[in-house]
């Protein structure tokens, strides 16, 4: 039998934010997908992939969604945690899938950034998917704390923070700024042109 929930050391060998995870090849994927009715959401599905035979684990949740039939007329809202943020490849396919369904929101958070031998792809794959509407953030001490609440066989125990885990997660996160950064300060231009009225 399958456990909805993720053993534990399985989840904090592959999900730890540290700068150099070396043997780390897998990817996991913990997801909520919730649906929006105005005032109130519902908490659709929850669960984790992990990647198989070739397949990212992006695009696997690509397909397990897109059986869904989800309903044009309504908004879902879908949460990643991530032990990777997404490859070159993924990050386009995501990005085309939400351009597809504008009733979808996307919030990706990662516990790390993966970055192939060309260093220059999987930054133009994040500002890809950042333009497409994904918001995209960096694990931090909660995130790891809800994780471990929602997607982990805990037996009751509290998430305790490894050494080093605040200080990755703020390192990572201006190394995430620096790479969207060019598109905040393009939306910043173009409001202060507006403001000008140019």
């Amino acid at each position: 039998s399958s456990s909805l929930l993720m053993n534990r050391k399985l989840f904090l060998y592959n999900f730890k934010n540290l700068r150099w995870a070396k043997g780390r090849r897998e990817t996991y994927l913990c997801y909520v997908v919730k649906r929006r009715d105005s005032a109130t959401s519902c908490s659709l599905d929850f669960g984790y992939l992990r990647n198989k035979m070739g397949c990212h684990v992006e695009v696997l949740f690509l397909r397990y969604i897109s059986d869904w039939n989800l309903d044009p007329g309504r908004c879902y809202r879908i949460t990643w945690f991530t032990s990777w943020s997404p490859c070159y490849d993924c990050a386009r396919h995501v990005a085309d899938f939400l351009r597809t369904y504008p009733n979808l929101t996307l919030r990706i958070f990662t516990a790390r950034l993966y970055f192939c031998e060309d260093r220059k792809a999987e930054p133009e794959g994040l500002r890809r998917l950042h333009r497409a509407g994904a918001q995209i953030a960096i694990m931090t001490f909660k995130d790891y704390f809800y994780c471990w609440n929602t997607f982990v066989e805990n037996r009751e125990k509290t998430f305790k923070a490894w050494e080093g885990l605040h200080e990755n997660s703020v390192h990572l996160s201006r190394k995430l700024r620096r790479i969207l950064l060019p598109l905040y300060e393009v939306d910043d231009l173009r409001d202060a042109f507006k403001t000008l009225g140019l």
